[in-house]
């Protein structure tokens, strides 16, 4: 509750900022780049450079919160609360592939490991990492396990996690959330989560130990010693 009380004092205070900054025409910093909410329009915003004022409009699709990152300034429109700010200006510039000129959008059926990104209207394909598949919903990959309306995880890991496992085996040491090796991979595992598959990397440069179950530094898997730590 603080945080969202917090949240909204800090929105209200940069839109009188930038009212007050408006009115004179004037910037408070001499020399660097700021940004503040336009106390009106959500896509909007106030720019200083360098004490040079000037009013700026988010491109199709974006909105500006004062954490952009996605395009000068401004974030997706989905992923921005405008709070009193008006948002009427957001309608669709569409364009072959893309609905708005920036945006993130599904590509092809569900459950698929790839999405649109576009920039400037155009379309660019990005691949989700390894064992994730599109989520629409939240605008990002996602495991698909997590997503088991539209999805089957055990299609898209190709596996099929037990419903036991020994006892006396190195997977039961992880239950309820047993481990897989995946015969030639020294970089990836498989870890059961609810009854279903999930494709984890090691990462920062380490191997799967298929004796031990755990990500090891290469040198002290003998099978995956020739694997180098990526820079």
């Amino acid at each position: 509750m603080y945080s969202v009380v917090l949240a909204v004092f800090l929105l209200a205070f940069s839109q009188a900022q930038s009212q007050h900054f408006l009115q004179s025409n004037s910037c408070p910093e001499t020399y660097g780049e700021q940004t503040y909410h336009h106390p009106e329009l959500c896509d909007h915003f106030v720019l200083c450079v360098n004490g040079s004022l000037s009013v700026e409009q988010c491109e199709n699709g974006l909105l500006y919160d004062g954490k952009g990152n996605v395009h000068q300034h401004c974030n997706y429109y989905w992923d921005v609360d405008c709070g009193t700010r008006k948002a009427d200006h957001i309608a669709p510039i569409s364009s072959p592939g893309c609905e708005f000129k920036y945006g993130i959008y599904s590509e092809g059926p569900s459950c698929s490991s790839n999405y649109v990104k576009c920039a400037d209207g155009y379309p660019h394909v990005q691949d989700c990492e390894p064992g994730l598949v599109y989520d629409d919903r939240i605008k990002k990959c996602n495991w698909p396990d997590l997503m088991l309306e539209t999805c089957n995880p055990e299609a898209v890991i190709g596996f099929k996690c037990p419903d036991k496992v020994d006892p006396q085996s190195a997977q039961a040491r992880f239950w309820p959330y047993p481990r897989f090796a995946i015969p030639g991979d020294c970089e990836r595992l498989i870890t059961c989560v609810n009854g279903y598959p999930r494709l984890i990397t090691c990462g920062d440069g380490k191997v799967f130990d298929d004796e031990t179950l755990t990500c090891a530094e290469p040198e002290e898997v003998a099978k995956c010693a020739h694997h180098r730590k990526r820079k």
